[in-house]
C-alpha cells in the first residue's frame, strides 16, 4: 500500500510529463546554444519577421530556477485540471493562453517604447511558462474554489490574487521585473477570459462560465470589487458586444436568461456549482485512490473514477 506522501509525487499525467520535457529540453538548448534566444524568445523589435516567437517564447525558461518551478507547477496543477477538462481541452488552453499572453506583452512593449522612447522595451527578451501557470491558477480557482491547498492551508480561490500581489510587491525590489510581471498579469487575465467565454462544455454544448461566482472581480478581495467591476464591464462590452447582440437577436441575453425570462440551460449558478462539484469529486476520488488502492491496481481504478466525472 502506497503512502500519501509518496503518491503525492506520482501519477502525473502523460501530457504534463511531455510538456515538462519540452520545458527542460528548451532550457538545455538555450544554455548550450545561447544564440537561439534571439529566435525563440519574444524580442519585440525582432518579432517581425520572427513572428513565431509569439508561440515559442512560452515554452522555454532562461534560468534554472525558472525551469524547475515551471515543470513542478505544471505537473501538480495538471493532476487536478487535466482529468476534469480532458487532455485535448487542457492542451488547447495552454496553447491559446500562451499565444494571447505574449501577444499582449508584445503590444505593451511597443506602446511603452513609443511613450518612453526607451529601447530596453524593444530589445528585452521575454520568455517563460509563468504566464500559462498564472492562467492555470485561475482554472484551479474555477473547479475547486473552496478546497484548501496542501501545506499552505489557503483556499484555492485566493491563489491568483495572492500570486499577483506577491509579484507586484516583489517588482519594487527586483531589477528585471518588467521581464515577468506583464506576463503574469496578462496570463491571469487571458486564462480567465478563455474560461469565462470560450471554453467548450460538452455536457451543455455551451461555451464559457457566465456564473456570478466566476466574474473577474471574484479573483480579488471583496473590498476591491467595486473598483474592478466597472473596469471589467468596459472590457466585456469591447470583447463581447457583437456576440451579445447576436444572442439577444435570437432571443437570449448575456445575463443567463432568455428574453422571455426563462433561464438558459447551463448558464446559471447551478451549472457553476455542478462544475465545482465535479472538480471536488475528482480531487477527492484521486486522493482516496492514492491512499487506499495498492500500487498494482491504482492506475486502473483511478482511470475508472475519472471517466465517471
Amino acid at each position: 500500500m502506497s503512502s500519501p506522501g509518496t503518491s503525492m509525487f506520482t501519477n502525473f499525467t502523460k501530457l504534463c510529463k511531455g510538456l515538462a520535457l519540452v520545458l527542460v529540453v528548451g532550457h538545455v538548448v538555450v544554455q548550450f546554444i545561447p544564440a537561439t534566444v534571439t529566435y525563440l524568445a519574444l524580442i519585440p523589435a525582432r518579432t517581425i519577421p520572427f513572428a513565431w516567437n509569439l508561440i515559442t517564447s512560452g515554452y522555454f525558461e532562461l534560468s534554472v530556477h525558472g525551469v524547475v518551478f515551471s515543470t513542478v507547477s505544471l505537473l501538480f496543477m495538471g493532476k487536478f485540471l487535466e482529468p476534469v477538462w480532458g487532455s485535448k481541452e487542457f492542451l488547447k488552453f495552454i496553447f491559446v493562453v500562451n499565444f494571447l499572453t505574449y501577444l499582449c506583452v508584445f503590444v505593451t512593449a511597443i506602446a511603452l517604447y513609443y511613450i518612453t522612447r526607451l529601447e530596453i522595451y524593444l530589445y528585452m527578451p521575454f520568455a517563460g511558462f509563468h504566464g500559462v501557470l498564472a492562467g492555470l491558477l485561475v482554472g484551479i480557482k474555477q473547479i475547486i474554489p473552496d478546497q484548501e491547498v496542501l501545506l499552505l492551508k489557503i483556499k484555492a480561490k485566493w491563489l491568483p490574487s495572492i500570486m499577483l500581489v506577491l509579484s507586484i510587491a516583489s517588482s519594487f525590489f527586483t531589477v528585471n521585473s518588467a521581464a515577468y510581471l506583464p506576463t503574469l498579469i496578462f496570463g491571469t487575465y487571458m486564462g480567465w477570459l478563455y474560461l469565462r467565454y470560450f471554453q467548450r462544455r460538452p455536457e451543455t454544448k455551451l461555451r464559457g462560465d457566465p456564473s456570478d461566482d466566476f466574474a473577474f472581480s471574484t479573483i480579488f478581495p471583496e473590498f476591491l470589487r467595486p473598483i474592478i467591476d466597472p473596469i471589467a464591464s468596459i472590457f466585456h462590452r469591447m470583447l463581447c458586444g457583437r456576440s451579445n447582440a447576436t444572442s439577444e437577436a435570437h432571443g437570449y441575453s448575456t445575463s443567463g436568461y432568455s428574453t422571455s425570462g426563462a433561464p438558459l440551460p447551463g448558464s446559471d449558478s447551478a451549472e457553476a456549482s455542478r462544475r465545482r462539484e465535479r472538480g471536488a469529486r475528482a480531487l477527492e476520488e484521486r486522493l482516496a485512490t492514492e491512499r487506499l488502492v495498492p500500487p498494482r491496481n491504482k492506475d486502473e481504478l483511478q482511470s475508472d473514477a475519472l471517466d465517471s466525472v
